[in-house]
């Protein structure tokens, strides 16, 4: 065996891959290796190759956004390789990931990086392997992980494409041969007391002693082949499937008891490896558990799998960190719709009476534009009856659905639906619709997961939209307390950004401006207020409406700081602010700068190597109402270059302050000025990609070329 991904789409380019990976997975000795890769211009990975495990267990992952709290995704995202020891770290660091995966394992995810950022390699192992990773471990893991970027190049380079439409699995691969001893071997076992069966990674049964059939009260013929939780109905137990998962997920023997009705309690030992799960089975004894038998149902349906259990649990979890509607949209695409096999979706939340489409996959614009804004009693579709019932509505064809809506089957030409009320409290939230490209059939475990699902969504998505309406709000009154454009000065290039923190409201205290005096005088100013919410934007704009009343009014520099100091105690604020104050004399080539214990800002003359200016500070403003703030004068010369900034660009868990100014101003002496916007960006660029800001950032960046010179734009 060497695929059991689409005999069609295995080419010489992905088996050449598949070879490196099969090759990484053995020689790392890991028990299962899955290899995630990034499609150009997308945000999520997408599971391309597994090996050790079925593709089941993997259903879970098999996409993975980068924003995900997952090893995975923070390998890609930072580009580093990320190890979990034991489940207790797993716990601990990656709780959404350890709930869908609650065995003792150890895992490491590392990333394919070469020309571009290709996706990542994940080996997992049992937890009898030590919590930890040499250094040679990483090295040939980081050496491995090269070899296959190169392989992912090599194959693009030639015109192939390594991303399939599913993932394949490949075999472990144990180089033992069964073909001489097992004859010999099936005798041995058939000479062991008890019962002895073997399974296939998938949970198949693929031999059985005359003992195991015995105890199982089952011929051989028919359960070679089957699942055992389908083919023998007392076994038909999310237990026992669990048991399956831990052995095969963890490598480390398992052990449970089942009673095989009426009364005959057997005990199962699982003993897993790389190629499958040897099981002993041997009558529990005289002496019963005390736990009494399950009862015997005489339903016609299945009970949930495990599987789709932990799938549950894993969505659930998802759903509770997602933030804005966008990321609802974009969970319930990437997550729930593979884990379904559907193929479309149209998602819609109640708006004024109607149904408005926030979001959509798998239909053309045509059909969305007509679908949005269907009143939420509509007949067109069975949106309208699922909402004001209550009831999810499933459809496998669409005979089922011509009945009732002769014209909804053919305005996507979908083949089979499912339509999820998204109701909070007796209140209609929205519709979540989730179709398929041919017939469908909806088991009754699946109509229950998706109907538990349903409920999970309507909260997302409310919980969403309030988060979108006060963000919007948030970001409306930031927008509206920073100045909308920087006045043009003569001689003076001037470029400034503003970043909120990725974490909270997206609001923040932090704020620049720069004023014209006259002619010849400018005034800069940059600070930040203490907190993240609207109390610090609030007094974030009385500090800023204040500093240029003083300016503007003809306040000496030294005073500004001052007066704006007495401003913030005597409206009895508890949040202080640091701020630096810069008053550009270009009459006198001099700038005057007081500071309250702000950052000191950069100063990259036109010949020379940027460092922060010597900046006597004063204390925080609204601290001491009667604190002084003190001078410090520097030339102003043509070609001169400050950078004014707060601490969110410099500021990180376990840095020295003084190393991150350094490093900040050995970019800056390297940036190109032609474009101060491009420069920006370049000083920005490492705290972008480190993906999640908990503070804002401001900067200020003004270039002095004397009126009239050469480089005035």
């Amino acid at each position: 065996m060497t695929s059991t991904g689409d005999p069609a789409t295995d080419t010489g380019e992905t088996d050449e891959l598949d070879v490196a990976f099969a090759e990484t997975v053995r020689r790392t000795g890991a028990s299962i290796g899955a290899l995630y890769l990034l499609p150009p211009n997308e945000q999520v990975l997408v599971l391309d190759a597994l090996c050790g495990a079925p593709a089941e267990l993997a259903a879970p992952w098999l996409r993975v956004p980068l924003s995900a709290p997952a090893p995975v995704a923070e390998a890609v995202r930072e580009d580093r390789m990320v190890w979990v020891g034991s489940q207790e770290e797993m716990a601990r660091s990656y709780p959404r990931t350890a709930v869908a995966l609650p065995y003792p394992l150890s895992l490491v995810a590392a990333p394919l990086t070469g020309a571009r950022r290709w996706g990542a390699l994940l080996l997992l192992w049992p937890a009898t392997r030590p919590p930890y990773m040499t250094g040679r471990e990483r090295g040939h893991i980081a050496s491995s992980c090269r070899r296959l970027a190169r392989t992912l190049e090599e194959v693009v380079e030639r015109g192939g494409s390594p991303i399939r439409d599913r993932p394949r699995v490949l075999p472990a691969g144990t180089g033992r041969s069964t073909m001489g001893p097992a004859l010999a071997a099936a005798d041995f076992a058939e000479r062991l007391p008890g019962g002895s069966c073997a399974l296939d990674l998938q949970g198949r049964f693929t031999y059985l002693t005359s003992g195991a059939c015995e105890l199982l009260g089952c011929d051989a013929d028919r359960l070679l082949g089957t699942l055992p939780w389908q083919s023998l109905r007392w076994l038909d137990d999310p237990l026992v499937e669990d048991r399956y998962r831990a052995a095969v997920l963890s490598r480390e023997p398992v052990f449970f008891t089942a009673c095989r009705p009426p009364d005959q309690w057997l005990d199962f030992h699982l003993y897993p490896d790389a190629s499958g799960i040897s099981v002993r089975i041997v009558r529990t004894g005289e002496q019963a558990p005390s736990v009494s038998a399950p009862p015997q149902s005489r339903r016609t349906h299945r009970p949930s799998r495990a599987g789709r259990l932990y799938q549950l649990t894993h969505l659930a979890a998802a759903l509770t960190e997602v933030v804005g509607v966008q990321d609802v949209i974009d969970l319930v695409a990437d997550q729930i719709m593979p884990a379904f096999g559907a193929q479309g979706l149209v998602l819609s939340a109640v708006d004024a009476g109607r149904l408005r489409i926030t979001g959509s996959r798998g239909y053309p614009a045509p059909t969305v534009e007509r679908l949005d804004g269907l009143p939420l009693d509509t007949t067109l579709t069975p949106a309208g009856h699922a909402l004001s019932s209550g009831i999810p509505a499933f459809y496998a064809n669409p005979e089922e659905m011509l009945d009732a809506y002769p014209e909804a089957p053919f305005i996507s030409g979908k083949q089979a639906w499912a339509f999820l009320p998204l109701i909070i409290s007796g209140r209609p939230v929205g519709c979540c619709v989730l179709s398929y490209d041919s017939p469908h059939e909806f088991p009754a475990e699946e109509r229950a997961v998706l109907t538990s699902l349903g409920g999970l969504i309507a909260q997302a998505l409310d919980r969403a939209r309030l988060y979108d309406t006060k963000h919007e709000i948030a970001h409306g009154l930031q927008k509206a307390l920073l100045p909308h454009t920087l006045p043009e000065i003569t001689g003076l290039r001037v470029a400034a950004r503003y970043l909120p923190a990725t974490q909270g409201m997206d609001i923040g205290g932090d704020f620049y401006d720069l004023i014209r005096l006259g002619d010849c005088t400018v005034a800069a100013v940059i600070g930040d207020v203490q907190g993240h919410n609207v109390a610090a934007a609030a007094l974030m704009g009385q500090v800023r409406t204040g500093v240029h009343a003083h300016a503007t009014a003809g306040t000496a520099p030294g005073q500004v700081l001052a007066r704006i100091n007495r401003l913030i105690h005597d409206l009895g604020s508890d949040l202080f602010t640091s701020c630096l104050y810069a008053h550009l004399d270009f009459t006198r080539g001099v700038a005057t700068l007081a500071s309250a214990g702000h950052p000191p800002p950069l100063l990259r003359p036109a010949d020379g190597d940027t460092r922060p200016v010597a900046v006597q500070p004063g204390p925080l403003l609204g601290i001491d109402p009667d604190a002084a703030y003190p001078l410090t004068e520097i030339p102003l010369t043509p070609g001169l270059l400050l950078a004014f900034y707060t601490d969110g660009l410099i500021e990180r868990p376990g840095a020295d302050l003084d190393d991150s100014i350094a490093q900040l101003a050995e970019r800056l002496t390297h940036a190109d000025d032609r474009d101060l916007d491009r420069l920006i960006d370049s000083l920005l660029r490492e705290r972008s990609d480190i993906g999640q800001r908990t503070d804002d950032i401001a900067l200020l960046v003004l270039k002095y070329e004397a009126p009239g010179g050469a480089g005035t734009p």
